[in-house]
């Protein structure tokens, strides 16, 4: 296989190190083996319900042991992106422990009264009232920002609706888009690559949706590898105009590269 020198890595979680509670094949070896030698990487999630530190507690019960700070969610990008267009402003918010902590981290305050944005995120209870809340302080004024454009979530009995539908949902009763922040927009990952000090050139992406992972990394100019444990089978490449560096069974190919 051939690539480019990489000194850092991204992956995303799902599909890539875990499925369904359970480790992936080659997952725990090759985070061991990045920790060992010290290379910077982070985890990429478009989840936002979870705190890092729930999700580190979640791998860990896989086998995959890693920092806390290894772990960047659509919800710490988004927080992130706030802190920098708006420092100490104030939002409201609709989401779990995952967003609300992130935004109450970066000195944000939440608010039901005159908010400078309205931040979507993800949760497994939509309430209507918050929903109604929302769409009438985006027509007061207030800016629109959702976490990831993901329009379902997984669930033991199906699919479930996701923050990008319940966007939708606003946004027919408003007119208003929100900008998502999570992939596949570039920015999650060059926000990524900041908080780890790393470049573009020397840094690959790992991931197992074309239309997220390998598209952003893309256009962030990152290497990008398919792994094919996740949503994305062999024959699914050909049907997209843009092509990975390379496609690999699973992330155990990928743990003699770090």
């Amino acid at each position: 296989m051939t690539t480019r020198q990489i000194h850092s890595w991204l992956t995303d979680m799902d599909g890539v190190l875990v499925h369904e509670g359970t480790a992936l094949p080659g997952a725990p070896e090759f985070v061991r083996a990045l920790r060992e030698a010290d290379r910077p990487f982070l985890i990429l999630t478009n989840n936002s319900i979870y705190t890092a530190r729930d999700l580190r507690a979640r791998l860990a019960a896989t086998g995959i042991d890693v920092p806390e700070g290894a772990i960047w969610t659509s919800a710490l990008a988004t927080a992130q992106f706030l802190a920098d267009q708006v420092p100490d402003g104030s939002a409201y918010a609709i989401g779990e422990a995952g967003l609300t902590t992130a935004l109450y981290e970066i000195g944000y305050t939440l608010t039901e009264s005159d908010p400078d944005y309205v931040v979507l995120g993800e949760t497994r209870t939509y309430s209507f009232e918050a929903i109604t809340r929302a769409i009438r302080l985006i027509k007061g004024g207030a800016r629109f920002i959702a976490t990831n454009p993901d329009v379902t979530g997984p669930s033991p009995e199906g699919d479930l609706p996701a923050t990008g539908a319940v966007a939708a949902m606003i946004t027919a009763a408003t007119g208003r888009q929100p900008y998502f922040v999570g992939k596949p927009n570039p920015m999650m990952f060059r926000s990524a690559l900041n908080r780890i000090d790393a470049h573009s050139e020397t840094t690959a992406m790992i991931g197992d949706r074309m239309d997220t992972d390998v598209v952003a990394g893309i256009e962030a100019g990152l290497q990008t590898f398919l792994v094919l444990t996740g949503s994305t089978s062999a024959s699914d490449v050909e049907k997209f105009p843009f092509r990975p560096s390379h496609v690999v069974d699973s992330i155990a190919n990928l743990v003699d590269l770090v």
